[in-house]
């Protein structure tokens, strides 16, 4: 009883402190801060569990020790050092810390207390059901991250049907217009879409006259931007203006994205007859409209002719140029405000590239990138952080990293924890295949911030992550 009680007296000081900083973190420390501050109460928690436990003041010593190595991670953060935080976090854990010792050191030696079988037995089996994170990992990939192949093949299926609408329409009233084949692509089509099946990408290329067009990399244009690449209209001397059917977009010798995609919205999105095509398909199709991408939203119906309760599919049109193994899109969100830019879309060298090295190795760096999205979609503070940076995160770390086995699952996971940590610290990750290009550039410092505090209390817990 007098151990209980000492031990209570310990307990109750340090929540004392610990319930002061939290409650004025975000307010004295930051947002910035208050990520420290979370770490430091994850460590100080565990001191008194482990020091609970100890016996003797020899192991109240080593328990005691190995928390305070955890708290080395607190001066991990040069940013944060730099706002003066690190003092303030430090010296209230110390305090509360050595009065914590104080009171274990003193408690009297007495026998455990009896304790009851039944609640011994009960506490055993509890300690049974306790996963490790390789398990804990793996229950999350299969029940969070990865898609049913069923519900797979429904999504993939009604966005082939849209794809054979929308193509037989564009052929029946626009026939001179030069298109390609029209397909699927992206994360649903190369099984990386994680969480729900409820977004799909449908290609619509765009056949240009090699003799009258060239595509002229970001780096040569003015812009100077390695993704926003134009595409120029030459040898008008010998074919002049109005020999391709492209030339009807031209903006001052260019090849306009925007003015494409303005085409393609009012020949498909406004124009076709949208409640037919969901009579057919028996789901409810509608464009998306007032938005700068080409979006339709399909919603399954009931039996009753009305919507079901199931989540929409939305399914994204995009007009795209290749040039060997360049893929350009006419994306408008992400050339804003040059008319004329085309973006040059890294996804296939990226998706390439690992699952070359995953089929060379027998990797898991795909399985990791699908827990990474399916973390950062279903966190609220890691939202933001989109499938590109993760992807060039895990290319990043296979540079210096070979062992990316099932086994080392839980090991790999906790490392994208730190190496992302440093990323957001120094505000940039670059491009595996363009060094230029700052993935984390459209980020604010508050949103920075926020990733920061999550990420931070991961490295200690990262189960965190995986609620």
């Amino acid at each position: 009883m007098n151990f209980q009680g000492s031990r209570r007296r310990g307990e109750d000081g340090i929540a004392m402190v610990i319930d002061f900083l939290l409650s004025n973190a975000r307010l004295v420390l930051g947002v910035g801060g208050a990520a420290m501050l979370g770490i430091a109460t994850l460590a100080v928690k565990r001191l008194i569990e482990r020091a609970g436990r100890a016996a003797d003041d020899e192991k109240v010593e080593q328990k005691m020790a190995e928390s305070w190595e955890e708290l080395s991670l607190v001066s991990a953060s040069p940013t944060l050092i730099k706002k003066g935080i690190e003092g303030v976090v430090m010296k209230h854990v110390a305090k509360a810390a050595r009065q914590q010792k104080a009171d274990l050191c003193q408690q009297p030696q007495t026998s455990p207390p009896e304790v009851v079988p039944k609640v011994e037995s009960k506490s055993k089996r509890l300690q049974l059901c306790i996963l490790t994170l390789q398990e804990r990992l793996q229950q999350y990939y299969h029940t969070r991250a990865a898609l049913a192949p069923g519900e797979i093949q429904r999504a993939q299926s009604l966005a082939l049907d849209i794809c054979t609408e929308i193509q037989g329409f564009l052929h029946s009233r626009l026939p001179d217009m030069p298109l390609g084949e029209m397909n699927l692509g992206g994360s649903l089509l190369d099984d990386l879409q994680v969480v729900s099946a409820d977004h799909a990408c449908l290609l619509v290329p765009l056949q240009l006259e090699a003799s009258l067009w060239r595509l002229v990399p970001g780096e040569e244009t003015l812009l100077t931007h390695p993704l926003h690449w134009m595409v120029r209209r030459v040898n008008l001397e010998y074919f002049p203006r109005g020999r391709s059917y492209w030339d009807r977009y031209l903006v001052g010798g260019y090849l306009s994205a925007e003015a494409v995609v303005n085409m393609f919205s009012k020949a498909v999105m406004e124009t076709i007859n949208w409640p037919s095509i969901s009579s057919t398909l028996d789901c409810l199709v509608r464009p998306v409209l007032g938005g700068p991408d080409l979006k339709l939203e399909i919603r399954p119906l009931d039996e009753f002719g009305a919507e079901s309760g199931d989540e929409p599919l939305f399914i994204s049109m995009l007009p795209l140029l290749r040039e060997g193994d360049v893929v350009l899109s006419a994306q408008t969100e992400l050339t804003s405000p040059w008319v004329n830019a085309w973006h040059l879309s890294l996804y296939p060298w990226e998706n390439q590239r690992l699952s070359q090295l995953d089929t060379a190795d027998g990797g898991r760096r795909r399985q990791t990138l699908k827990i990474l999205k399916a973390v950062c979609r279903l966190n609220p503070a890691l939202r933001l952080l989109e499938a590109a940076p993760l992807s060039n995160l895990i290319l990043h770390l296979s540079d210096g990293e070979s062992d990316w086995s099932e086994s080392s699952l839980h090991a790999r996971f906790q490392q994208c924890i730190t190496e992302l940590i440093g990323y957001l610290e120094n505000g940039a990750l670059h491009s595996y295949f363009k060094p230029a290009v700052n993935l984390l550039s459209g980020l604010s410092e508050d949103q920075v911030d926020q990733m920061g505090f999550m990420l931070y209390c991961a490295v200690t817990e990262p189960e965190i992550l995986l609620i």
